[in-house]
Parts: structure tokens; sequence; C-alpha cells
């Protein structure tokens, strides 16, 4: 029988989840939404303090504390339950997504706990999808600083009516303190203009957002200086162990171009309305016309194929 894991309360734990055969996760801005807002209800519900946050296309970092022994357990279980539900939904699947038990390593003393933030901080540079860790929207470095750091500032009384409703409707939800779904993030985003597309993600995420940057940057002496670390130091990780594909991440959204160019998509999860068999081929099909990664292929795919 396996032991069940306790987490000692207001202990930084670096939390890491990957998927079943190492898939994607994410196709789309509206996914990374769906999740980020579940996980800020539900660290709400579950009183837990959220140091640091990246949400990668295939596995997501947290460095989280709990203020009971028992919360950060159901935090996990209830927000990788509840985005699994909608993957099961958009990608038309069954089982598992996640692979369980997530990893998890206690941070203690300052040294280690500045290490992981600048760790988590830094994925998104270490794969290639940016030069500097604040460029990446998922890691929501940004955010500390700005409502719309990848967006024009947001002005309601100058929206168009789209825009307005959506933003009722955003804040709404928020209000009640309900994640947003896929369906409804689709619909309010497709009268929109990209402009308006941009910002609404960013109202989204300022909206929701409950990182707390003044205790992480506490570690540093500051949120500047926390940056600044991040940019001369890759930070590192002993206790859990992540297996990369490929040498950078950049690829995954060429792979999504490609499909809705050529298979004419109008939603890149319609892939998944296809048998594995068809799916196996069209990697092949890809492949061919593309040269990128097999391996990274299959993962785009969902396809549990491993090439050597």
């Amino acid at each position: 029988m396996a032991t069940k894991r306790t987490f000692a309360a207001n202990t930084l734990i670096h939390c890491y989840q990957n998927t079943v055969n190492g898939y994607l996760l994410f196709y789309s801005v509206s996914d990374f939404l769906v999740y980020f807002t579940h996980l800020c209800v539900s660290a709400t519900r579950h009183k837990i303090t959220v140091a640091a946050l990246c949400i990668m296309i295939d596995h997501i970092h947290s460095g989280v504390k709990a203020s009971e022994p028992g919360n950060l357990s159901a935090f996990i279980r209830e927000v990788s339950s509840e985005y699994s539900y909608s993957d099961t939904c958009t990608c038309h699947r069954s089982g598992n997504l996640f692979n369980r038990p997530f990893g998890s390593a206690p941070k203690i003393g300052d040294k280690k706990v500045r290490t992981n933030i600048i760790y988590i901080g830094n994925n998104p540079v270490e794969r290639k999808l940016c030069f500097k860790a604040v460029e990446y929207r998922w890691n929501f470095l940004a955010y500390a600083c700005s409502d719309h750091p990848f967006s024009e500032k947001l002005v309601i009384r100058k929206a168009s009516w789209h825009m307005k409703k959506a933003v009722k409707e955003v804040r709404a939800e928020h209000k009640r303190q309900t994640a947003l779904s896929y369906n409804q993030l689709q619909r309010l985003f497709k009268p929109l203009s990209n402009k308006e597309k941009l910002q609404l993600v960013d109202h989204i995420i300022s909206l929701y957002n409950v990182i707390d940057y003044e205790y992480s940057a506490s570690f540093f002496g500051g949120f500047d200086q926390m940056l600044k670390a991040m940019e001369y130091n890759t930070g590192s990780e002993y206790d859990i162990s992540e297996n990369f594909v490929g040498r950078s991440d950049e690829c995954y959204s060429k792979i999504s171009a490609w499909l809705i160019k050529n298979l004419k998509l109008k939603d890149v999860h319609e892939v998944f309305l296809k048998s594995e068999q068809e799916r196996e081929e069209l990697m092949w099909t890809i492949y061919h016309n593309t040269g990128i990664n097999k391996r990274q292929l299959a993962k785009y795919l969902r396809l549990n194929i491993v090439f050597r």
C-alpha cells in the first residue's frame, strides 16, 4: 500500500505535474486560461499561497504552501480533476490525464526557496520560448507590475459592445469564485478583434491572479532583484526528475499552425476527432513536410509511440 504523503504547513513545496505518456496538456490560450482560473479559485478555497507558477505546454510547476497539512493534496487533486474533465471534452479522450502521484519536494531554507523560484520562472527560457523569464505569459511574472503586460490598456468606456459584455461576464464569474470553461471562453473570444482578444486574456489573468509576488520577492530583496537573479541563474531542481523531449518547445506552435492551415481546422482540438491510426498517418505527413522531431509530433498528437 502506498504511503500517504503529508505536507508540513507553511513550508514551500515544489509541485510538478506531467501527463500520462508525456502527452501535451495545452493546445490553445483557452486551455491555459481554463487551468489557471481553476487553480486560482481552488487556491483561495483551500487557503493555498502560490509563490511561483509556470504552466508549460506539457507540464506544470508551482511553488506553493498550505496553511494546513491536508490542504495541498486536496488542492492539487481538485485542480487536476477539474482540468481533466475539460480536457476529456475538448480532446475526446478517456482515462487518466495526469501522472499520479504528482511530484513534490519541500524547500527548506531561504537558499533552496530562491533556487526553486528561479528554476520555476526560467522553465520557458530553458525550453527556448523566450530570452528572459518575464517575457513568457504563462509564468505570470509580467503581471506583478502591470495588469496588461501583453496588450494595450483596456478602457471599458471606450470598448466595443462585445468586449464590454465579455468583461461583465468574466467579472461575474470571478465574483462567484467560478472558473471559466473552454466553451465559455471560445464564445467570448469569437466576436472580438485580435487586439481585444489580447486585452481580454490580460484582464482574465489579472482578475483571477492569486500569486503572492510580495512573498516570493521577499527572498531576493525585491521583485526587480528576483528578475535579475533569474537572468543570471537558471536555478536547479534535484528532487524531482524531468524528462524533456527535443531541445525546444517552439515546434508545438508550428504544429498547430500547420494543422489549422492544411486541414482547415476551426479549432486545433478537432484533430482528436481522428482515430489513433489516422493521427499516426498524420504524424508522418507533418514530419515529411516540416522535419519536426517525431517524438514531439507524437506528444502533440497523443500517440503512445516511443522513437529511439
